[in-house]
C-alpha cells in the first residue's frame, strides 16, 4: 500500500526512467480511430482499433517510447522516445516508421500537435521545448524553461504552447511564434498531465497533490483548484478534455481510478474503477469513449463515457502509460458527449457499431434537443 504523499517521489522516478504510453486518434474521415500506445517495457507502439478493442498492429520504435501525439487529419503518430531520445514518426495508413528526428532534448516526453497540424512541440526532462515541422520532420527550434517537463499542450490558435514544469510546480506559457517563454505559472505540487478546453480559454493541470488547476487563459491565473479523491492517497497523472468541453478526465494512480469533473461547474461527478496505476487518459474524437492506460497490468480500460463504466480491457504491451492527447479525428467528427444543462447524467452517447456516434437521424434528433 502506498503511503501518504509518496506519490511526487513516485513521479520523479517515473519521469526519468519508467514505463510509458499514450493514446491518440488516427483516422481517415470515412473509418473508425486508432490508439496508439507506446509500450516503455517493450521497445514497441500497440496500434488498437476502437472500433473493435482489438489490437491490429504493433510498430517498433525508439528506446522507452514515452508520449503520442498525433496530427488532427489522423494520418501521422509521434512517439517520444526517452531512452534514445528521439521522435518516431508514424504513417498512421501503413503503421510503419516513416521518420526518426533527433536533436531533443534529454529525457522527451509530453508531445503535442498544433491544430493546423504543422508544428510538433516536444516537451523534455532537461527543461527544453523542441518544435518540429511537420513537413520536413526536422527541429526547427527550441526554447529552454529551466527544471523537468513533463506534459504539453497547444491552445486551439496556436499562439501559445502550455508546458507542465514537474519540477518547478509551474506552468510555462510559450509564444508560437518567438519561440520564447511569456510567463510561469504556479500551480500544484508535481504538475503532469496537461489539457486546453476546445474554446481556448481553459488550461486544466493534473498534480502530484491531488488537485486539477484550473487556469483562465486571458489572464494566466489559477481561478480555481479542485481536490480529486482522498487527500492521502490521491496521485494525479494524465489528464483529458472531452471534445465538447464539457468534461475534463484525469487519473489517479494512488486509487487505481479515473475521475470525472464537470468543467461548468468543477464539481467531480464521477469516479471510475480502472486498472492498476493508471497514468494517461485520452478519449475518442466523439468523446463517445474514454481510454485508459494502466502501467502496472499492461492493459487499456475502455469505458463508455454515457455510463461511466469500463466495457473493454485492452491487453497490450510492457509497461503502458497512457500520457498524451487522445488528438481528435478527423476533423469533421460530431461530438457525442454534448450535455444538457451540463448535467453529467444528460450526456447523448450513440452505439460504436453505428458510424462513430450513430445513424443520421438520431444525430439530428438529438442536435435538435441540445437547440
Amino acid at each position: 500500500m502506498k503511503t501518504p504523499r509518496s506519490g511526487p517521489q513516485r513521479l520523479s522516478r517515473v519521469l526519468v526512467a519508467l514505463l510509458a504510453l499514450s493514446l491518440t486518434a488516427a483516422s481517415a474521415a470515412d473509418a473508425a480511430p486508432f490508439a496508439y500506445v507506446s509500450n516503455f517495457g517493450s521497445g514497441n507502439v500497440s496500434v488498437i482499433d476502437v472500433a473493435t478493442n482489438a489490437v491490429i498492429a504493433t510498430v517498433p520504435v525508439g528506446s522507452q517510447p514515452y508520449g503520442t501525439a498525433a496530427n488532427p487529419a489522423g494520418t501521422r503518430a509521434y512517439i517520444a522516445n526517452q531512452g534514445d531520445e528521439s521522435l518516431s514518426v508514424i504513417d498512421t495508413g501503413s503503421n510503419t516508421v516513416i521518420a526518426t528526428v533527433l536533436g531533443l532534448g534529454a529525457l522527451p516526453s509530453g508531445v503535442a500537435v498544433s491544430a493546423d497540424g504543422t508544428k510538433v512541440y516536444v516537451a523534455c526532462g532537461d527543461g527544453t521545448v523542441a518544435v518540429i515541422d511537420a513537413a520536413s520532420n526536422s527541429v526547427v527550434g527550441s526554447v529552454s524553461t529551466g527544471g523537468a517537463l513533463t506534459g504539453i499542450a497547444v491552445s486551439p490558435a496556436g499562439t501559445r504552447v502550455y508546458a507542465t514544469s514537474f519540477s518547478n510546480n509551474s506552468v510555462i506559457v510559450i509564444n508560437a511564434s518567438a519561440i520564447s517563454v511569456d510567463t510561469t505559472i504556479g500551480v500544484g505540487v508535481s504538475p503532469f498531465g496537461i489539457g486546453v478546453s476546445p474554446s481556448g480559454d481553459r488550461v486544466y493541470v493534473a498534480n502530484g497533490d491531488g488537485t486539477v488547476s484550473v487556469i483562465d487563459t486571458a489572464t494566466n491565473a489559477v481561478v480555481a483548484t479542485v481536490p480529486v479523491g482522498l487527500p492521502s492517497l490521491s496521485v494525479l497523472i494524465g489528464l483529458a478534455v472531452s471534445p465538447s468541453g464539457s468534461l475534463v478526465y484525469v487519473t489517479n494512480l494512488g486509487e487505481n481510478t479515473l475521475s470525472i469533473i464537470l468543467a461548468q461547474t468543477l464539481a467531480v461527478v464521477a469516479d471510475v474503477p480502472v486498472g492498476r496505476s493508471p497514468f494517461g487518459v485520452a478519449t475518442d474524437p466523439t468523446g463517445a469513449y474514454v481510454f485508459v492506460g494502466n502501467d502496472t497490468d499492461g492493459t487499456v480500460s475502455v469505458i463508455d463515457a454515457a455510463q461511466n463504466v469500463v466495457v473493454a480491457t485492452v491487453g497490450v504491451g510492457s509497461h503502458p502509460l497512457a500520457f498524451g492527447a487522445f488528438v481528435t479525428a478527423p476533423t469533421n467528427a460530431d461530438s457525442c458527449d454534448s450535455q444538457s444543462e451540463g448535467a453529467a447524467d444528460d450526456r447523448k452517447r450513440y452505439k460504436r457499431n453505428k458510424q462513430k456516434c450513430g445513424d443520421e437521424d438520431k444525430k439530428t434528433e438529438d442536435r435538435g434537443d441540445n437547440d
